[in-house]
């Protein structure tokens, strides 16, 4: 069975009108070129290879994912220095203008102004943000990113983060950094990508502390990343409780296995049922963003 199909045979199995995704990356074609490169050179940081499955052109991977049934998906774009946010900002609102299924996205780097254009991404229609602290190498509690986590709580704009400290840990990944930033700003609404791996059982903690806080399955629960971050079977009666708060994010195109195969992942999590998977692969992020279902 290829891929598309089976993706759809899954989206149909469980009834729902398609799949909303909120870890998808584009990104410029120069800045997408190096994410690549990384990935390629990814060996002697993972142990193993990444080979990028879904690697193609921009309209390619559109159409990849549209063939899947992807009704809603966003353009994660994340800065690894100053001066950087403010333009991925700029080409991410022209990418969504052209592209109607994408979630308006933007980013943030904890630099002066970085409030100012945070503010106006969020006036000119971004509806998601991505935070990446391992490659940003910054800190969550910088107190340059404090007026910025003050706009994003306001708002109610949630931001993808990715805070845990998979696949290498970063200077200031883990959680609690995090609840730093919670303590302070407690109506954030936080995804928090990967689950938190590989501190699952800190970031769930923090999930069910924090009704704004969501952890998306990005990556989790695969044979790739089982290997070498498995999720902690004391936790999957957890997970299933919490099923409320979490949302499907794939990772694609950067992905070293099939869409299926993520999918797949997490039906066959024990214990959870069809409407656990309605909520995660659809409704629960429906509820989030105000998505509408297709006519």
């Amino acid at each position: 069975m290829d891929d598309t199909t089976e993706v759809r045979r899954i989206v149909e199995g469980l009834g729902l009108p398609g799949v909303i995704d909120v870890h998808t990356h584009f990104m410029p074609k120069n800045v997408m070129d190096k994410v690549w490169q990384y990935f390629d050179s990814a060996g002697p940081l993972t142990g193993r290879p990444w080979p990028i499955t879904y690697r193609a052109d921009e309209r390619d991977r559109l159409a990849t994912l549209r063939s899947f049934g992807v009704l809603a998906f966003t353009s994660l774009v994340y800065p690894h220095k100053p001066a950087m946010a403010e333009w991925l900002n700029q080409w991410a609102a022209r990418f969504a203008a052209d592209t109607p299924d994408c979630l308006s996205t933007a980013t943030f780097f904890p630099e002066p102004g970085a409030a100012r254009y945070v503010a106006a991404a969020i006036e000119h229609g971004a509806r998601v943000f991505k935070a990446h602290v391992q490659v940003g190498g910054y800190d969550p509690t910088d107190a340059l990113l404090d007026d910025v986590w003050g706009v994003l709580a306001d708002s109610g704009t949630p931001v993808v983060t990715h805070c845990g400290s998979g696949p290498t840990p970063g200077t200031h990944t883990g959680p609690d950094p995090i609840r730093a930033v919670l303590a302070r700003h407690p109506r954030l609404r936080l995804i928090v990508a990967h689950m938190g791996g590989p501190e699952y059982s800190d970031f769930l903690d923090i999930a069910a502390a924090h009704d704004g806080v969501y952890l998306d399955t990005t990556m989790a629960f695969t044979p790739f990343m089982e290997r070498t971050m498995p999720f902690p079977a004391t936790e999957y009666a957890r997970l299933r409780d919490l099923g409320h708060r979490i949302l499907w994010g794939s990772d694609f195109p950067n992905i070293p296995y099939t869409y299926a195969e993520a999918m797949r992942a997490v039906g066959d999590l024990p214990g959870v049922d069809d409407a656990w998977l309605r909520g995660v692969f659809h409704h629960n992020a429906a509820a989030v963003f105000g998505t509408p279902d297709p006519d």
